[in-house]
């Protein structure tokens, strides 16, 4: 049975490697340029890299204890831009320093393990399956965003769950909390 998963998974690679050309050709300019920035952002430091290069600036400028509260000269100068929403991660990194963006990804990476332990302990599948997947939209945002500031993805404009400006996202995931809380507070009726 492991087999099969591994012919699956070599396949859907293969799948993969064929499909990548005919869909680069159906991708708009500006997603290949998105594309080809996240690949080489120095290739265009004043257009479309400017974001990338400046929050790798930002998160390095911090180092292990950060410049200190509003004291951070990327964002406070505003080399950075959308600092508050998609780049709210080198914000921290820049004034909090390592200490605290390893503060909010293990805060991230509690809320996982929370998530998908009550998922584990809910009393019906469904309550499992809706646990897991609060857990998972809250974390793939995380990592989606963090990975967008440290340059390691391409700017995708997802926001960090419960620190980037934006009422609505800020909603929905408190929204989502509640009932993720819920289904672990009601588990055992």
């Amino acid at each position: 049975m492991k087999w099969l998963g591994m012919v699956l998974l070599a396949a859907v690679c293969l799948l993969a490697i064929f499909a990548a050309p005919r869909a680069w050709n159906h991708l708009q300019p500006y997603q290949q340029k998105r594309l080809t920035t996240f690949l080489d952002p120095a290739d265009d430091p004043l257009g479309s890299g400017y974001q990338v290069i400046q929050s790798k600036v930002a998160i390095g400028s911090g180092g292990v204890g950060g410049a200190g509260f509003l004291k951070g000269t990327q964002t406070q100068l505003r080399f950075l831009p959308q600092q508050h929403t998609d780049f709210i991660f080198a914000l921290a990194g820049e004034e909090f320093g390592l200490l605290g963006t390893s503060a909010v990804i293990l805060m991230f990476l509690l809320y996982g393990w929370r998530g998908i332990r009550i998922a584990n302990r809910s009393r019906s599948q469904f309550a499992g399956l809706i646990a897991a997947g609060i857990t998972t939209m809250i974390i793939y945002h995380a990592c989606i965003n963090i990975g967008m500031a440290i340059g390691m993805l391409p700017v995708t404009g997802i926001p960090l769950p419960f620190l980037s400006y934006g009422g609505s996202f800020l909603i929905t995931c408190l929204m989502n909390t509640g009932i993720l809380l819920s289904t672990g507070l009601y588990r055992r009726e």
